[in-house]
Formats: C-alpha cells, sequence, structure tokens
C-alpha cells in the first residue's frame, strides 16, 4: 500500500487523480442569488368543436 496503490490515497495524490478516497472539496454557496422559480405549465387550449352537417 504505497504510492503505486491506486486505492490509497498517497496512490491517487502520486498519479494526480481523484476517487472516493480523495475527493475535491464541496463547492461553497452563493450568497445573494436568487432561488429558481419554475414556471408552472401552459394549459393546452381545447379544440373547437367541429359542426356536425344535417
Amino acid at each position: 500500500m504505497g504510492k503505486g496503490d491506486r486505492k490509497t490515497r498517497r496512490g491517487k495524490t502520486n498519479r494526480g487523480s481523484y476517487g472516493n478516497t480523495r475527493v475535491h472539496g464541496a463547492q461553497p454557496a452563493v450568497v445573494g442569488t436568487k432561488e429558481t422559480v419554475t414556471k408552472p405549465a401552459a394549459a393546452k387550449k381545447a379544440a373547437p368543436v367541429k359542426k356536425k352537417s344535417a
């Protein structure tokens, strides 16, 4: 378990890769941003009724 081991933290830092044992830090939340607002789905209008010929 050393520099050549891909599953250990030392191996990850040696190879320069990231994974479960060497994760990137979480991004801090940006202060002062607006919440995303979702618009309600547009209601479809009913198709016009065809007149029956008598």
